[in-house]
């Protein structure tokens, strides 16, 4: 059976992707329960480590949403890991030409589609037991991120790659790969003429986009535009976010006795 994110993209639907920087069980548990179609523990840029996304997805295992997980890069033995530990899904970061999503491929995937080590150790708890390495190679997305100027001129060569699910735009990335500062919801003409030709090519092999985003408003944009898995900002960022309006609609409010 397919999972709720996989059964979206099959369907040409898009998704709202959670993103989990804080190494918290609790908090996991409490972005299970907000409406997102998938949720991501980034062990690349968040303070996560493997036990801290094993409690995560322990958390979240009761609500419907999927678990995913960046890795912090593309090593086999972490990506490996994390698809053990529960992963349905892989985002790697700085994927750039074939061989490198080969070997994305390969670390995903087990044989004959690629050369992925038995034993799944929290993963076959979600089945039965002996039916998970025969579903994992069509259940698990294997996402690559594109970042740089040479993933870009590269994008048909990586979605060409048997396995590869679809790509992961980091805007931070390629916007400082382009000499640029680094940060979300990007409005200059190049980067929008780049999101519109990766779109493209994943159209044409059939594949999907994803895309980091801010704001809930640039997430839908980019909805609108074409990426299926939309992610808004992360679980600190959020909280942050959400404390600065409070605190600033009280002093506000209260007038001078607050400020």
């Amino acid at each position: 059976m397919a999972t709720k994110l996989k059964a979206r993209i099959d369907a040409g639907k898009a998704s709202v992707n959670g993103w989990l920087a804080i190494p918290s069980g609790f908090s996991a548990e409490v972005m299970a329960q907000c409406g997102w179609d998938s949720v991501t523990v980034d062990m690349q840029h968040g303070v996560q480590d493997y036990q801290s996304m094993v409690q995560c997805f322990q958390a979240m295992q009761a609500h419907p949403v999927t678990p995913l997980v960046r890795v912090p890069w593309n090593e086999p033995g972490i990506i490996g890991k994390v698809l053990d530990g529960g992963a349905m899904g892989v985002i790697c970061p700085m994927i750039n030409n074939a061989a490198e999503a080969k070997a994305l491929a390969n670390a995903a995937l087990y044989p004959p589609m690629g050369k992925r080590s038995n034993g799944p150790i929290r993963a076959a708890m979600y089945g039965e037991a002996s039916s998970y390495q025969s579903t994992a190679n069509q259940e698990i997305l294997v996402i690559a991120m594109i970042e740089t100027q040479e993933g870009i001129d590269n994008i048909d060569e990586i979605l060409s790659v048997p396995g590869i699910s679809g790509i992961y735009v980091g805007p931070s990335d390629m916007g400082l790969s382009l000499g640029m500062i680094p940060i979300l919801d990007r409005e200059e003409p190049i980067i929008l003429e780049i999101y519109g030709k990766l779109l493209a090519s994943c159209k044409k092999h059939v594949k999907f986009a994803g895309i980091h985003n801010g704001t809930a408003a640039y997430a839908a944009r980019m909805m609108t535009m074409g990426f299926q898995l939309c992610t808004i900002a992360n679980d600190s960022g959020l909280m942050a976010r959400a404390a600065r309006e409070a605190v600033g609609a009280t002093r506000k409010a209260a007038g001078d006795v607050a400020n």
